[in-house]
């Protein structure tokens, strides 16, 4: 582990989300990420589940949805300036630790090789405020870390990837996870806060009230930023995992 820094130790040349659900990313990353493609790095998102469940509307089918939150991923992606979102198509709620979700992550590790990794933090279950953490979140965090290491580093994990994709295995320098409750490193996103705001109101069917949405967020990255001792701030665990 390392001690807590700023952002000005990590300059990634490829970036890589992974999470659970489309807006997932917007909440924890997307400050960050907004960063490090403006000082050059190409970044990509992959969403696990099709977010087909997450909707009070009644009036909305679970294939309408799916469509809704994938258009509204793609949006958030453009105004952030992903170079990709890679999309699987998990059940909403169900996604479990298994072999196949393992090997869509080493997949598309591989393909873009990124030397940073960001994801859910799967030891965060519940914190005292009273936030129980999505299932579908921790299934998502434990099997990037699988897919980081070892599986995406050895060639004979997954052989088919190599064999009938002609993937080749790769080494991610550094893991960032979500964590509310642990972190040490920070991001200094003062100066990319507001497009973090305006990639997170693409996702319109997940935002009853916006203004609910954009004071919790600004305050979370405040009270991070007071932590890094900037203005506004990310906070993740960063794992640097051996060669």
């Amino acid at each position: 582990m390392v001690n807590e820094i700023t952002a000005q130790a990590l300059r990634p040349k490829v970036v890589l989300g992974v999470a659970a659900h489309p807006d997932d990313l917007e909440y924890g990353i997307a400050g960050s990420v907004a960063r490090w493609i403006s000082e050059g790095a190409e970044a990509y998102y992959l969403i696990l589940t099709n977010g087909n469940k997450g909707s009070e509307d009644r009036s909305l089918t679970s294939d309408q949805l799916k469509v809704l939150r994938r258009a509204e991923q793609e949006a958030a992606g453009r105004v952030l300036g992903l170079k990709q979102v890679f999309f699987e198509d998990y059940e909403d709620g169900l996604l479990q630790i298994s072999p196949e979700v393992k090997r869509d992550i080493v997949r598309v590790i591989r393909q873009v090789k990124p030397d940073v990794v960001l994801t859910m933090d799967p030891t965060f279950l519940y914190s005292e405020s009273g936030f129980i953490n999505h299932t579908d979140h921790r299934a998502a965090g434990q099997s990037t870390i699988d897919a980081v290491f070892p599986l995406a580093r050895d060639y004979l994990s997954f052989p088919e990837l190599l064999r009938d994709e002609g993937l080749e295995p790769h080494k991610v320098k550094t893991l960032l996870l979500n964590n509310f409750d642990k972190r040490n490193f920070n991001v200094d996103i003062s100066s990319f806060l507001e497009i973090k705001l305006k990639a997170l109101a693409e996702h319109k069917s997940q935002i009853s009230d916006w203004n609910m949405v954009e004071k919790r967020v600004r305050n979370m990255s405040e009270q991070a930023g007071g932590r890094a001792g900037v203005a506004y701030a990310e906070s993740f665990v960063r794992i640097d995992p051996p060669a």
